[in-house]
């Protein structure tokens, strides 16, 4: 019996991405548990710190429909069906740490560029979603 049946892998989307699915896959299947793969949209309004007065709906429509085809693409590659395929909008701490609860998820996979000095000093994401979470969270090394 294993320690883990639903790991939730919370990607980028960069090119970093595959090293982190490619090794979920395999703990997936050693473990005989299922994958759901989350992407974290950030609110545009975050970027510019609310302060711009436009309508920022229709880029962050664009934002979205593009995180969601290529969560798609990698869902085919790494064969994750689509129901355990999500896009959401927030902080990326905060919105993995619901989807924790939402999914019952027993483990965490991130990526993390184990960074040093100032950068460690400002956290990560793999850092936030460490502190907070109730499930084990595994960071791979990105490299």
């Amino acid at each position: 019996m294993s320690a883990y049946k639903k790991m939730l892998v919370a990607i980028d989307l960069t090119e970093e991405a595959p090293q982190v699915l490619e090794k979920a896959k395999i703990m997936s299947e050693a473990h005989g548990a299922s994958l759901v793969l989350v992407h974290v949209v950030e609110p545009v309004g975050y970027a510019y710190g609310g302060d711009i007065p436009m309508d920022l709906t229709e880029l962050q429509t664009q934002l979205d429909k593009a995180a969601r085809e290529q969560l798609a693409a990698y869902g085919a590659q790494y064969g994750v069906d689509k129901t355990n395929q999500i896009v959401t909008v927030g902080r990326p701490e905060s919105e993995i740490h619901r989807l924790v609860k939402e999914q019952a998820a027993d483990l965490v996979i991130v990526g993390s560029h184990g960074r040093k000095g100032f950068q460690l000093l400002l956290g990560s994401t793999a850092n936030g979603v460490l502190h907070g979470t109730e499930c084990d969270v595994l960071a791979i090394r990105i490299r």
